[in-house]
């Protein structure tokens, strides 16, 4: 089994995003929001239809959810083009589409091929018989192009898992055009300047799937490591992805139940930040009234109606000077030290924490 992890921060490196979500892991997760999509316009704008789930996943349940137009875009180039739902066009035999970028615009989808359901024969057929559904773009297809942006802004809600090496842009222009949105992203997003004052305004939050599970991903022929065949086709197991939205979320509104008292012994105080350190999470004590560190995927159980976001280490910690052991340090940003027990006059740095404190209920 190969360390797919680490050929998914190879991949941001080398800007190579390829990774195709599976629709078991879309229809999961979109089972929860089935009526946020009634009368409204979806954009994938991050999707090939001939190789996009999320594409699949709205055109076979167009008509079930309600919506008013379904739209997605195709960047210039795609990589596995015809693989996945190479339904759209009559080809010939041993060839593949043209690698061009279009649209996709569907306002219905009857029954074209009267066998009393629709799915994506009728698709097919509906691509066929109107040229203007399936149109070619002036540009390569690319988010932040001028045409694509128009298309943004029709748009209610956009359901796609864009490229990981340029989440921190797509996420800014969704904010700055309001939209609602249901993203695949890394948990490494968490951190991100441009994403955790988001959280800290409740202005994302992340989705149902359990991140610890993590997802399966189609990726190209090109890529050395994966976990396993499917179809013909290299999976990816990526352990850090997790869905981001701003559409409600119910578990962010269950309260997390404290059990534990709070004793200076039991948790030791930052040397160079006024909290106390809680980890894991679930060690929150009930009694304590003032800050506390807890690690950065709490974010995933948040409720903001309980826990207020002071911040994060990387924003916090005060320069530190002291003794470390060998081994203690980790890699990134200004960090929280506690004292090291186990080398007394020494100091354990720590993995990013999130500053949280409970809201005064009124």
């Amino acid at each position: 089994m190969a360390n797919t992890n680490t050929a998914l921060h190879a991949a941001n490196r080398n800007k190579k995003d390829e990774f195709y979500t599976q629709l078991s892991d879309i229809e999961k997760e979109l089972s929860h929001y089935r009526e946020y999509f009634k009368d409204k316009i979806v954009l994938c704008n991050c999707d090939d239809p001939y190789e996009s789930n999320f594409f699949k996943y709205f055109a076979l349940n167009f008509n079930a959810l309600g919506l008013k137009k379904l739209m997605a875009t195709c960047y210039d180039g795609s990589p596995i083009s015809g693989l996945e739902l190479p339904l759209f066009f009559e080809l010939e035999e041993n060839t593949s589409p043209k690698k061009v970028a279009y649209k996709v615009e569907i306002t219905e989808i009857p029954d074209l091929d009267g066998n009393g359901a629709t799915d994506l024969s009728d698709v097919q057929l509906l691509l066929q018989s109107d040229n203007n559904i399936m149109q070619p773009l002036k540009g390569n297809g690319d988010f932040r192009s001028a045409e694509c942006i128009e298309l943004l802004k029709q748009a209610d809600i956009v359901v796609t898992n864009p490229p990981f090496s340029l989440f921190r842009e797509y996420v800014a222009q969704l904010v700055k055009y309001d939209k609602k949105f249901l993203i695949i992203g890394n948990t490494g997003a968490f951190s991100y300047k441009e994403i955790f004052p988001l959280f800290k305004d409740n202005k994302i939050r992340t989705g149902y799937t359990n991140f610890n599970v993590g997802m399966f991903f189609y990726i190209p022929d090109s890529y050395e490591q994966y976990h396993h065949l499917e179809n013909g086709r290299k999976v990816a197991r990526v352990a850090s992805s997790c869905w981001y939205t701003n559409l409600p979320v119910s578990k962010h509104n269950e309260e997390l139940i404290c059990i534990k008292h709070y004793t200076p012994e039991d948790y030791p105080r930052y040397d160079n930040y006024d909290a106390i350190d809680v980890c894991p999470y679930n060690e929150i004590p009930y009694d304590y009234e003032g800050e506390m560190g807890v690690p950065i995927t709490f974010l995933d159980k948040l409720n903001p109606e309980q826990f207020e976001i002071v911040g994060s280490s990387l924003e916090l910690a005060n320069p530190m000077v002291g003794k470390f052991p060998e081994g203690t340090f980790v890699k990134g940003g200004p960090s929280f030290y506690i004292p090291d027990t186990e080398n007394p006059g020494m100091h354990k740095r720590l993995y990013n924490r999130v500053v949280i404190k409970f809201r005064k209920k009124q």
